[in-house]
């Protein structure tokens, strides 16, 4: 099949983009709007959300059972690894016509107001957000507007709710031929649609949504949904989208697809620490100043379409997970990437994650959550610390930088390469006492300090 994410990136980017799962693709199309590159924010992040991590819940794959019930008894070990937000993965009813495998994909939706009978009843979804906000968590649903099921009911009662080609007939969007195309002409359409992310949150309490493909919804759509979602409450949402202009009235968030591909191309010593300074210039100065940008190494469009973290990364994994929480923007962890999943899990079949909850990689990123939770130096948005690039006598291998808000400061230093590196910090940003986040040790620095990192080694210091 053609892998359509290769193609968008690199000719659409920052228009188009795209993360190439068949069903769940991450192009924009049809947008009314002209992506604007001014500053200019109105909407307000929900408070919550300015030192907040989020996780993405796999339900189908996350237990043997795969509902709502065998997730809600992972609640407290999330707890105890200070997750914040849990983004669920299409919790809706699976079309059967033109289901690809034997389940179906999550984003070929029956019925917007109602739960997969797989997961659970509506009642065992009241309670795990229910017991999820009693913890603490916040609880976001993934939103698929762009396209339905081709046995959702509108299908039936209103077909001009959808698009049609030249012929009369209803067309998918791309080759993704178990959804059909939905028409955002229709005044009706736009209000069905609000209603039903409106009921998710009145009847269930829910937070705010991630919007699949939201880029190729119009703009103007997620302004008023925005509008009226935040009339009953504060919501959160996040866009698989980079488009500029959703960030102005509609979205909290946005994918950081250019970071996620620079990050894989230096793992494959196709790019260098350079590219990601530059890439946080570009980034900075192109969104508005408010901007939340999701950063990740993983979620279920890579995992299943283009590879494990292990597949793409190697050894590098964990010096770019790190990155996710120091460089500026949210993180994001994926079903299983706290245990070092290793294996594409199936998209349209059940694949169970094989849990090991003595994997070391939990503290790692348990240690990262209380990190950015805690030092505002690294909150989101203009509530945290801007990015100061240290130089050193090797900034095409290392990548280190600083970033400071209110008292809190974060020093980082990175090895982006497979070899062992010796090199010079120079100037004075990283001067004063610090304590390692991993060893614990402490460390005065003075001007022109020596250091020697292992093959994609790091560190991570914390100013004391």
């Amino acid at each position: 099949m053609l892998n359509k994410s290769s193609l968008l990136y690199i000719f659409l980017l920052p228009m188009l983009i795209a993360c190439n799962s068949p069903q769940d693709g991450s192009t924009e199309k049809k947008t009314e709007t002209t992506p604007g590159s001014g500053k200019t924010q109105k909407l307000v992040h929900p408070d919550w959300s300015k030192n907040a991590n989020i996780y993405e819940v796999n339900i189908r794959q996350y237990s043997k059972e795969g509902t709502f019930k065998a997730f809600e008894e992972h609640l407290p070990r999330l707890k105890k690894m200070d997750v914040d937000i849990l983004w669920l993965m299409p919790i809706f009813p699976i079309s059967e016509k033109n289901r690809k495998g034997s389940l179906g994909s999550y984003y070929a939706v029956r019925d917007y107001r109602d739960v997969n009978p797989e997961f659970g009843t509506m009642d065992d979804f009241r309670d795990l957000v229910d017991h999820a906000h009693q913890l603490g968590f916040k609880v976001i649903l993934d939103w698929v507007a762009n396209h339905s099921g081709w046995d959702n009911q509108m299908i039936f009662d209103h077909p001009d709710w959808y698009t049609h080609d030249s012929l009369g007939k209803m067309v998918s969007p791309f080759d993704w031929t178990d959804v059909a195309d939905l028409n955002y002409e229709s005044e009706g359409l736009r209000d069905y649609m609000i209603g039903s992310l409106k009921f998710w949150v009145t009847e269930f309490d829910i937070d705010g949504y991630r919007c699949d493909v939201a880029g190729m919804v119009p703009t103007d759509f997620w302004e008023r949904a925005r509008k009226e979602l935040d009339g009953i409450k504060p919501v959160f949402m996040l866009a698989e989208a980079e488009q500029r202009d959703l960030h102005e009235k509609a979205f909290d968030m946005t994918y950081a697809w250019e970071l996620h591909h620079i990050m894989n191309d230096i793992a494959e010593g196709k790019k260098d620490a350079n590219d990601i300074e530059a890439y946080i210039e570009k980034d900075k100065a192109g969104y508005p100043p408010d901007s939340y940008r999701m950063n990740f190494i993983t979620n279920h469009d890579e995992n299943s379409w283009n590879g494990t973290v292990k597949e793409r990364m190697g050894d590098s994994f964990k010096a770019f997970a790190m990155l996710t929480y120091t460089l500026p923007g949210m993180p994001l962890v994926y079903s299983g990437q706290e245990i070092g999943l290793d294996k594409r899990l199936e998209f349209f079949e059940k694949d169970e994650i094989e849990w090991d909850f003595n994997s070391p990689l939990i503290g790692f990123y348990t240690k990262l959550n209380n990190l950015k939770t805690n030092n505002k130096a690294l909150w989101n948005g203009l509530s945290g610390g801007d990015f100061q690039r240290v130089n050193t006598s090797d900034d095409k291998s290392v990548l280190a930088f600083v970033r400071e808000k209110e008292g809190n400061k974060v020093f980082v230093i990175v090895n982006l390469g497979p070899d062992s590196k010796t090199f010079d910090l120079t100037g004075e940003k990283y001067e004063g006492g610090f304590m390692e986040l991993f060893s614990k040790r402490k460390t005065t620095f003075s001007s022109n300090t020596e250091m020697t990192l292992e093959p994609w080694g790091f560190r991570v210091f914390i100013s004391i």
